[in-house]
C-alpha cells in the first residue's frame, strides 16, 4: 500500500471541542495510530475564501495558515479524514504519494 503525505489546513487560533483545531487533529491522527505529525504556523498565506491572512504589526495573532501534516499509509490517512468528516468539519487538505525514509540508516 502507498504511504501518502495527508495535508491539512486550518487556522491558528480555530477551536473544535474546545482545544485548538490543530491540537485536536493531532490527537485524533495518535489515537488512530498514525506514527507521527507536526503543525507548521505560516507567515502568510489565503484560501478558498480569497482572504490573505498574514502576520502585521498591527494585526492581532490568530488567523494565520496552519499546516497539519502526516506522512502515514493511504488508509491512515483516510481513516483520519473520515473522522474529520464524522465531526462536521470542512476543512482543505492536500493528499500526495510519499516516499520517505531515516538520513543515516540504510534505504
Amino acid at each position: 500500500m502507498a504511504d501518502v503525505f495527508l495535508k491539512i489546513y486550518t487556522e491558528e487560533n480555530q477551536r473544535h471541542r474546545g482545544r485548538l483545531l490543530y491540537e485536536w487533529l493531532l490527537e485524533q491522527a495518535h489515537a488512530l495510530g498514525i506514527p507521527g505529525g507536526s503543525a507548521f504556523r505560516a507567515i502568510a498565506g489565503y484560501g478558498r475564501h480569497g482572504v490573505m491572512h498574514e502576520e502585521t504589526f498591527f494585526e492581532l495573532a490568530g488567523d494565520l495558515p496552519v499546516e497539519v501534516g502526516f506522512v502515514t499509509s493511504e488508509a491512515d490517512a483516510e481513516r483520519l479524514l473520515a473522522r474529520i468528516g464524522e465531526e462536521g468539519l470542512s476543512l482543505f487538505y492536500a493528499k500526495l504519494p510519499a516516499q520517505h525514509g531515516v538520513t543515516g540508516q540504510p534505504g
